[in-house]
């Protein structure tokens, strides 16, 4: 088998990931994929209920990281497999099996690698990465480098991740009837209404932070004053100081009506990926792809978090987005570009290499 035989098996293979057996297998088959190309068998084990693919050193100075679940639901992308030219179709191809992959491969290519670099997939990135946490930050906490084999924006590395914090308001008003007496309740929709307002004012456009109001639900019936409304908010920044000013704010949100009540839960799920986490490796792979005839690589900075944001936080050098070339990551137009694929592994690999 090559490698679009070994993707195309791990593509075909659905793992969504709130499909715990189908995580599970997909790990197998990717625990197969490395037993064939590099000729050692990974571990497999489970990290809070959920399976992880470790191939490497068990101390490594080096850490790959990666994850096999998608964002797709059973058949909810088909077909599983199309090429197209230079597209190849599929879930999850994009964001991310074809960057593990394409580290795979490129260990392949290092002698001793497994003596200092480890290969991990987890099974839980897309929703947040809740049962992997603490592996990634003891894994990242003595690395010298982290590298995040997540796909790339048309092949730039990514420098900077915004972080992502998920809130959940609740306002407690009271219910009473909306014909014959709404001067005797509260209305938790005036209330929810007037916070949504004041959201916008929470954002900043120069910074890069946003506050956005996703799902909301009011009321009871269409003749009651309601009592009870939530909404639910995504803000992400790039900077750790912007979200924590973020948080304080929706923290100090005080009721119009006197006895009305707030109350918010959730904060800050993945903390940023700033450029002080990752400009040293940038410098060192714009080196050694200057070095290699392989062009200007370039980087960018970009709102979605990853595992990145979480090895940075523990205070390891990082570096993001050394995946695939193509697009539509969790959209119905999710594909890679195949031509791009020997030119990433040849990078992948002179970059590991150089780190050593």
């Amino acid at each position: 088998m090559n490698f679009l035989d070994d993707l195309k098996s791990l593509v075909e293979l659905q793992s969504p990931s709130e499909d715990l057996e189908a995580c599970r297998r997909v790990i197998e088959l990717a625990a197969q994929i490395a037993k064939k190309e590099l000729g050692t068998s990974p571990k497999i084990f489970d990290e809070n209920g959920r399976p992880v693919f470790w191939w490497g050193a068990e101390k490594p100075s080096i850490v790959i990281l990666t994850h096999l679940d998608t964002v797709w639901p059973i058949d909810s992308y088909l077909p599983l497999w199309k090429i197209d030219g230079d597209k190849i179709s599929g879930p999850g191809i994009f964001d991310m099996k074809a960057g593990f992959l394409q580290a795979l491969y490129a260990l392949k290519e290092i002698p001793g690698a497994a003596s200092q670099v480890a290969l991990i997939a987890t099974t839980d990135e897309e929703t947040g990465s809740r049962t992997s946490r603490d592996l990634i930050t003891r894994v990242s906490v003595d690395a010298d480098a982290v590298l995040v084999t997540e796909a790339s924006l048309d092949g730039k590395v990514k420098v900077g991740r915004k972080g992502t914090s998920m809130y959940s308001i609740k306002v407690i008003g009271r219910a009473s009837h909306a014909g014959l007496e709404p001067e005797k309740g509260i209305n938790a929709t005036f209330e929810i209404a007037r916070i949504v307002n004041m959201l916008k004012s929470l954002e900043s456009k120069e910074l890069g932070t946003t506050v956005v109001p996703t799902t909301m639900h009011s009321g009871t019936t269409t003749n009651t004053v309601p009592a009870i409304a939530t909404l639910d908010i995504d803000s992400r920044s790039f900077t750790m100081a912007e979200m924590q000013r973020v948080e304080k704010a929706l923290r100090d949100f005080t009721p119009e009506h006197p006895e009305a009540r707030i109350e918010v839960t959730g904060g800050i799920n993945r903390p940023p990926l700033e450029l002080t986490a990752t400009s040293d490796l940038y410098a060192t792979l714009e080196k050694v792809a200057t070095k290699f005839g392989l062009g200007e690589i370039g980087s960018a900075s970009v709102g979605g978090a990853s595992d990145g944001n979480i090895a940075a936080a523990a205070g390891a050098k990082v570096l993001d987005g050394l995946g695939a070339v193509g697009d539509g990551a969790h959209a119905p137009h999710e594909h890679i570009l195949s031509s791009t694929i020997p030119a990433r592994i040849a990078l992948l690999t002179a970059f590991i290499k150089e780190l050593m």
